[in-house]
């Protein structure tokens, strides 16, 4: 486990203070992670800024910040299952629902809120969607996705009509209070509120999970070790335009620390309940504490049978009668005592604990998912098995060597002063359980890898075989794979990139359709007439192109009904653009095939990938039948010849090529009548300079190295080093040249004056507000309005910086 870099808040002016103690931070499934500060003015010690921090992990010092409008401290942070909403409850009873506004990390608004006014919340949900994958460890070597991650049965919390879930939160409140609120299809707010049980008692912490037959379980605590830890089952239901909530005691447990004579009185506070997983309501860890140390317990809810009276055992049975059973909590482990713990911290990822995925992940040396994480007061962190509670891995904090800064003088006089340590309040693992993000008691944001293996030595294969597990996940569930990045060294790209194209290439072939955008503009084709035939037009076109070899673009062409290829009404010359863009990297491509040894030149995989150039070949017959009902559409080459016809000599090089290479047979290298034509193309035609997307300007690339790195938030950090080195080719980016948009495919000038947006990811460019009227460039901009075409999410660029 290493720290991979640590933020820092700029110097703030002389009315405000540094950033106080923090409380909660939460880390959402695309890689954003929001925390809280409290701001106050040196003028008036009662004018309080509550304040919300958002970051995206690859540019963690563009921090979005947020005046919440709480007028209490902060107590939770809950993002949905998106990633793209969060909540936040504070000591006053408020709730407030913050979304993304047209889809930027870097921009917010607060949408909808309920409260309760004058009641601290001390634990708050999203309701389940009733959406649940096991992630199996014993069938990583499958090649079927499907079995690798399973879709588990489980119901949503609450389902409206036909079954889809109904989206709301629920939140628990230190009276006993649970309050429920659900968003109306409208968009109206329905809250209700209810007593967790007849006889309302202080509750100081809460934890919620869910259940597979839709019953949500809060476990409650008044902070005592020697009062019990109370259960409740809570049924949500929507009866007559109104909501309503049914509570029912469950089982309870006392605390086994209460029951050793030894340490009867020795940990007399509650200081953290969670649930291992919001999906399993069976198993909870409890940590007790005093001054100066703590205790972890972890407990299984299991069925036992009830034990049958003398009376009762001479009796005849009944056919078919059972043993009554009844629930009842069991401790599974216990930890010796600790040093005292200040965040504790879960795993998201849902990796499978039967006893044959346990085994296989133990012998594999797979880790992520089965360790949670203890922060200490001494600034320590510990990785924990989950269910054993066993050490997997320590970190030694920023009392280390590593961890502090040299000639950081205020450390040192806090040292001498006795000052508090440095040690972190807030703790969270990311969705794969890669990396850890920690707020610590002086306000910095903290970020720690956490190796697959727990630092225990691998064969590489082994290595990318467990990243590549993690990186299938990331595709199949569309969570962020940042995270896993963290763990991909140089010498390991070229490999888990194949490896990653070969299983990819292994699924069935409606999955790679979804995972294609290659495919999108194919998706425009509609049956001129309606009808139900038995395959769509985009079906046809790649049946017949991949059975025709001939170099001919036109006859292929002939093979085709031209008039189901249609497009209604006047939208392709609006396609114009991406059109030409296609033509244009096709001619690239092609022209800089005797070039094919040099990984560097951008598209160098293509010439290898089959399917990829197959389907270039689809898009040129495709552009082709556009032509003749628009030629205006038609991509623009630069030729030498007046006469020569540039499509036609593409589509013969392509389909050379494609030949080399065709799934149906096996691979060969391009003969050299094929290369010495490329080598001609530069002089037949114009080959234009792509526009490649700009350097990645992000920290994933500055993390290579194993000493920590230090940013401070609002300055963007530049590549160590970065100046006595010269870019690849390339990538040069020359000052005044055009700017491109790189989603249209549209030229924005030397100096944009439009407001853009940009990847949070590949660092694509692209204007914020469509320019476009007709319906099919709304259709292809549409795709992409929430992520990028890679993936990623989009954040907001002043025009200056563009």
């Amino acid at each position: 486990m290493e720290l991979a870099y640590v933020c820092e808040w700029e110097k703030r002016p002389k009315s405000t203070h540094c950033p106080s103690i923090p409380l909660v931070c939460s880390w959402s499934c695309r890689n954003l992670v929001a925390f809280t500060t409290d701001l106050k003015n040196d003028d008036d010690d009662k004018d309080v800024s509550h304040m919300i921090h958002i970051i995206d992990t690859e540019h963690p010092w563009d921090v979005y910040s947020i005046n919440s409008g709480h007028t209490e401290v902060i107590s939770c942070l809950e993002w949905d299952q998106s990633g793209s909403r969060l909540l936040s409850a504070d000591g006053d009873g408020q709730i407030k629902c913050w979304s993304m506004s047209d889809h930027l990390v870097n921009s917010w608004e607060s949408v909808l809120s309920s409260s309760l006014d004058g009641d601290p919340i001390v634990a708050l949900s999203w309701l389940h969607n009733g959406v649940k994958l096991a992630l199996h460890v014993e069938m990583s070597g499958s090649t079927n996705f499907g079995e690798k991650f399973s879709r588990v049965k489980f119901s949503p919390s609450l389902t409206l009509f036909g079954g889809k879930p109904m989206e709301g939160w629920l939140a628990v409140t230190v009276s006993g209070l649970v309050t429920v609120s659900l968003l109306k299809p409208g968009g109206a707010l329905l809250t209700a509120s209810e007593s967790l049980c007849r006889l309302r008692g202080r509750v100081a912490l809460a934890d919620i999970a869910f259940t597979g037959g839709g019953n949500i379980v809060v476990a409650a605590t008044d902070g005592s070790s020697s009062s019990p830890i109370q259960f409740y089952k809570v049924v949500v239901s929507v009866v007559s335009e109104k909501c309503r909530i049914d509570t029912e005691l469950l089982p309870s447990l006392f605390l086994r620390c209460t029951t050793d004579p030894l340490r009867r009185e020795k940990y007399p506070a509650v200081t953290h309940l969670k649930f291992l997983t919001r999906e399993n309501s069976e198993q909870v860890l409890l940590c007790a504490s005093n001054q100066s140390g703590s205790i972890v317990e972890c407990w299984s809810l299991r069925k036992e049978g009830l034990p049958v009276n003398n009376i009762f055992q001479h009796r005849s049975p009944v056919v078919g009668e059972k043993q009554p059973t009844i629930l009842k909590w069991r401790i599974l482990t216990t930890t010796n005592d600790l040093e005292r713990v200040s965040a504790v911290a879960l795993p998201k990822l849902p990796i499978s604990i039967s006893n044959t995925d346990l085994k296989v992940a133990s012998d594999t040396k797979f880790c992520p998912g089965l360790g949670l994480a203890l922060a200490f007061h001494d600034g320590s962190i510990q990785i924990l098995h989950r269910l054993s509670l066993h050490t997997m891995g320590v970190f030694y904090g920023s009392s280390s060597s590593s961890g502090q800064r040299p000639g950081d003088e205020s450390a040192i006089k806090r040292q001498r002063t006795g000052g508090p340590a440095l040690h972190f309040k807030a703790l969270q693992f990311s969705w794969t359980s890669l990396a850890l993000a920690g707020v610590d008691n002086h306000g910095k944001l903290h970020m720690l890898r956490v190796s697959p293996s727990m630092g225990q030595v691998l064969e590489m294969n082994t290595t990318l075989r467990h990243l590549l597990f993690l990186l299938e996940y990331c595709m199949v569930t569309g969570y962020d794979w940042w995270d896993v990045l963290l763990h991909v060294q140089p010498t390991m790209v070229h490999n888990l990139v194949e490896k990653l194209h070969e299983e990819y290439m292994r699924q069935n072939q409606a999955l790679q359709q979804l995972s294609q955008k290659l495919s999108t503009l194919k998706s425009l084709l509609r049956p001129h007439v309606l009808n139900t035939p038995d395959k769509s037009p985009g079906d046809r076109l790649t049946e017949i192109c991949s059975k025709n070899t001939d170099t001919d673009i036109d006859k292929v062409m002939i093979n085709l009904k031209t008039e189901e290829f249609v497009l209604d009404g006047p939208p392709l010359q609006s396609l114009q653009q991406l059109i030409q863009w296609v033509g244009d990297f096709v001619l690239y491509l092609l022209a800089n095939l005797p070039n094919q040894g040099s990984m560097v030149r951008p598209g160098f995989g293509f010439m290898r990938d089959g399917a990829s150039l197959g389907m270039l070949r689809e898009m040129l017959v495709m552009i082709r039948i556009w032509g003749l009902l628009k030629p205006g559409c038609l991509p623009t080459f630069t030729a030498t010849f007046d006469n020569q016809d540039s499509m036609q000599l593409l589509f013969r090089l392509l389909t050379k090529l494609w030949l080399c290479s065709r799934d149906d047979s096996p691979p060969q290298d391009p003969d050299e009548s094929l290369i010495d034509e490329c080598c001609l193309l530069p002089s037949q035609l114009l080959v234009p300079s792509m526009d490649w997307l700009p350097v990645n300007d992000g920290v994933i690339v500055k993390l290579q190295g194993k000493q920590p790195l230090r940013l401070q938030f609002g300055k963007a950090s530049s590549l160590p080093g970065g100046s006595a080195t010269t870019p690849l080719e390339v990538f040069t980016r020359s000052p005044g040249s055009q700017k491109m948009d790189n989603l249209r495919c549209v030229h924005m000038g030397v100096c944009p004056t439009e407001e853009s947006k940009a990847c949070t990811r590949c660092g694509c460019v692209t204007m914020l507000r469509s320019p476009n009227k007709t319906n099919a460039m709304k259709q292809w901009e549409q795709r992409w309005i929430k992520n990028c075409l890679c993936g990623g999410l989009w954040r907001r660029i002043p025009p200056t910086l563009t």
